[in-house]
């Protein structure tokens, strides 16, 4: 694996996450370029940093090295959000995927 991958996918989950480099490494307790020196190439997290990252983004250190992974999750997540509708609401999204999936 390269090094790289690390450093775009932890670029990639930022970006999705919608914060930016100075705010994670102030969420994750650094200093305002630490983030940015793993992005640059200039240094790697440790592991138990990197496990600390997985944390952050949400995902399972095995989802952070496959991306396919990470559909999984997604899925699961959506799966969790639908067990808290009504019945009528459920019916409702059922048929919006249905539209969706018809127009895909």
């Amino acid at each position: 694996m390269e090094l790289d991958f690390i450093r775009n996918r932890i670029t990639e989950l930022r970006l999705k996450k919608g914060v930016s480099e100075y705010r994670m490494s102030q969420d994750l307790g650094h200093g305002r370029n630490y983030i940015q020196g793993i992005t640059s190439g200039r240094c790697l997290p440790s592991v138990p940093e990197l496990l600390y990252i997985c944390e952050y983004f949400g995902v399972e250190p095995s989802v952070f090295f496959d991306e396919k992974k990470e559909e999984r999750i997604l899925v699961q997540k959506a799966l969790e959000g639908i067990r808290n509708l009504s019945d009528k609401d459920i019916l409702t999204l059922i048929s919006l995927i249905e539209r969706l999936n018809e127009n895909a």
